[in-house]
């Protein structure tokens, strides 16, 4: 063999070792049982947020952290592995910078469809509040007395005023999509409200007949 030729394997050689190891930290910077620092504490915190984990946020990727991360794959139709891989940190908003989220939390559409509904109706409340707004048409799909589908809740004849006055046509922005898809992860700031309304506004007994359960910004949120 020449001399050429050996260096020409020894370069390939050493190519194909960097590119293991770099495909190797790649691989290990997912979070998965044993794992520490800022990631798991994100995963944790998104996680104890929408009620599947009651641990300590710590940075630890302990068996806690673990089953959390296992019961949020199955509510969220993602390969039950209990790692934090690509998939699911996307549908934890971690992962993907464009800020999509990706499994079977729900489609583009319905995300889409959600944000629109948030951005309508709640765009000058907090964040929080725009959770909750999102999180009753959520809770509306769960309830047999509505339809069974986002769209179904959304576009029920009388359910909104963005709806008969046209700003469910709007383009929502980051936040109110984010609202959504903080929703949609499981988070419920009106502990399961199916309504929703301004007092100062409203003149209905019947909606001032419902029991309330917690009032964010400018909304009372009730059953």
């Amino acid at each position: 063999m020449n001399k050429k030729a050996t260096i020409t394997i020894g370069i390939v050689l050493t190519v194909f070792i960097i590119y293991n190891i770099f495909s190797t930290s790649i691989v290990q910077a997912l979070s998965k049982y044993g794992s520490r620092g800022n990631e798991v504490t994100q995963i944790q915190t998104k996680l104890k947020r929408w009620g599947y984990y009651n641990g300590n946020i710590d940075g630890i990727y302990g068996s806690q952290t673990l089953e959390a991360v296992k019961y949020f794959q199955r509510k969220n139709g993602l390969a039950v592995d209990g790692i934090a891989g690509k998939n699911t940190l996307e549908a934890m908003g971690i992962f993907n910078s464009s800020g999509n989220s990706s499994g079977n939390v729900s489609n583009s559409s319905d995300l889409n469809l959600l944000a629109k509904l948030v951005y309508g109706e709640a765009r000058g409340e907090p964040y929080e509040g725009q959770v909750a707004v999102a999180a009753v048409v959520l809770n509306r799909v769960k309830n047999s007395n509505f339809p069974n589908t986002i769209a179904g809740v959304i576009y029920q004849r009388g359910a909104f005023d963005v709806v008969s006055d046209g700003q469910i046509n709007l383009t929502p922005n980051a936040t109110a999509k984010k609202a959504a898809r903080d929703a949609l992860n499981g988070w419920d700031p009106s502990y399961g409200a199916i309504y929703y309304f301004n007092p100062r506004t409203a003149t209905s007994s019947w909606i001032w007949s419902r029991p309330h359960i917690i009032t964010i910004g400018n909304h009372r949120f009730c059953k």
